[in-house]
Formats: C-alpha cells, structure tokens, sequence
C-alpha cells in the first residue's frame, strides 16, 4: 500500500502585516503540488483549506489579531494530530510562519519528532525582544514555551519540543535580542556563514546527527531563506541566501534518512512573484524532500 499525504492549505496572513502570504496555498496547488507527489506513488488527498480570518477585517488591534491566531492553531494543531493519527505524512502550505505553532503541536501530540528549521530568520522573538510584535518572528520560542500564554497553550499546556529537538538552519537576518535568545537557548544552528564556510552537505550532516535518534522529522521550510533572486515571492526577503540548488540538496539529503513524516512550506506571496516562480520552486523542493531523485 502506497503512504498517504494530505494537503492541508491554511491560507493566515496574521502573524505579520504584509498582505499576500494568504494567497500561497492557491499559489503551490496550482504549480502542481499533489500531481507531482502523486508521480512519485503516494496515495495524496487534498484537504482543502482550514478557515482562517483576514488580518483586514479584525479591528481591534493587537488583541483581536492575537485570539484569531490563536484560535487559527488550535484548530491546525487538531487537523495536524488527526492527520498523523490517521497514518497521512501531512504537507501544511500556507500562509506565515506562525502557523508551525500548531502544526508542529499537532503531529508531536502523540510523540516527539525531529525538527529541521529552514529559514533565513530565527523566529526566536518574544513579545519582549520583538521590534515589530509580529507573531510569524515567533513560533520557535513559542514552541519551546516562551512568549504569549495563550500560544502556548494550545492544544496541551507548556512547551512543545525541547531545544534538543530542532535544528535552525540559514539563519542570517537576526534582531539583537534574538540573537541572545538563541545562543542561550542550547538549540543547535547553522547560519549562511557556517553553509558558506562548510558547505551544504556538511551542515545536513551535523543537523542530522543531531536528530539521529529520532524516528521521524518535521521539515518546517521558509522559502524566504533561498536568496530573492532565485526565489522573489516572499513576504520577507534577505538579501544572499540559499542558491536553489543548495535548497534541493538539503531536501535530497534529509530525503535519504527515509524519516520525513511531514512538512510546512511557508511564506510565498504571490503578490511579490514573478510568474509564480516561487511557489513552483517550492513545489520541487517539497517532492525532494518526499524522495523524488535524480536516478
């Protein structure tokens, strides 16, 4: 029997104020995402995307953009464990980057699982280092039980994962706090400079070690962290990220683990894309990372 994957769209522009991320599930299905996974002999089901409110249409402020995110990942976070439970390997494309805070809750309901953090930005931020207060620049330390008591609450109380857990990696574009945040976390990370320094394949190698004695591993990838000029779409751009080829041999390499139990892919704006080029990159990174290869 072939191994299943749902699709799961949610489409939440809330955790930052740049209109258009809402749009990247549209983006990615039609770029061919569930075809192309099907090529490689899954059994893929759509599920449509999970309802989500316009940041637009809430009117009081901080607090109201607060709750609606919260109640958007407790509801993500129930689709992510029924869709584990269920046996599916769920592909979550949104949308920003705070929707992992429900994702990653929900399919490590039942166990832990392996984090691989691909991102040009730390997303360690607390409301108290935040320049900006936007939620997508903190669901790392959201789900290590920092920030907001009501994201971390959702779906069980308190942390989780535990620094031991995830892996960031591409780090480049860091508030100061943050920085501070995560050298004293003891989470593991690769900045641009350890990739260009070491290369790709010895910072996969190392974040893997690290992961070794999980069974299964998340894949939370940010396509802003591929460089702008190869991937334009994004609500963040950073100048002097990934190359797409270095991108698709992070996902070959954790392809080889035969681990991958599920991935984000976040951040595509459409509105900034120039001809949907970003979401069709993102589209072939995601059916690398699920074990499509050259020969």
């Amino acid at each position: 029997m072939a191994d299943k994957i749902k699709i799961i769209g949610i489409p939440v522009d809330l955790g930052q104020i740049l209109r258009g991320v809402d749009m990247g599930p549209s983006a990615v299905r039609y770029a061919g995402l569930a075809g192309k996974l099907c090529k490689l002999g899954y059994d893929v089901t759509d599920y449509g995307n999970i309802e989500v409110p316009i940041r637009a249409s809430l009117q009081d402020g901080q607090d109201a953009i607060l709750k609606a995110l919260t109640d958007a990942n407790e509801e993500i976070y129930k689709i992510a464990k029924e869709a584990v439970n269920e046996g599916y390997k769920p592909v979550f494309i949104g949308g920003d980057h705070s929707l992992s805070i429900g994702t990653i809750g929900g399919i490590t309901h039942e166990k832990r699982c392996g984090v691989i953090w691909v991102d040009a930005h730390g997303d360690f931020n607390t409301p108290t280092t935040s320049k900006s207060g936007n939620i997508h620049g903190m669901p790392v330390a959201t789900l290590l039980g920092y920030g907001h008591d009501a994201l971390i609450k959702i779906g069980r109380d308190g942390a989780k994962i535990q620094p031991e857990d995830i892996v960031l990696i591409g780090l480049r574009d860091l508030d100061r706090g943050e920085q501070k945040a995560i050298r004293d976390s003891g989470i593991t990370y690769f900045t641009m400079r350890d990739i260009d320094e070491n290369g790709v394949k010895y910072v996969m190698q190392k974040a893997l070690e690290k992961l070794q004695n999980f069974d299964n591993i998340h894949c939370s990838f940010d396509m802003d962290v591929l460089d702008p000029t190869e991937a334009p779409g994004v609500g963040t751009p950073v100048k002097v990220g990934l190359t797409y080829r270095e991108a698709h041999l992070m996902m070959e390499i954790v392809a080889d683990t035969d681990k991958v139990c599920s991935m984000d892919i976040v951040e595509i704006n459409p509105i900034l894309d120039k001809y949907n080029v970003t979401a069709n990159i993102a589209v072939n990174l995601a059916v690398s990372l699920f074990g499509k290869s050259i020969i």
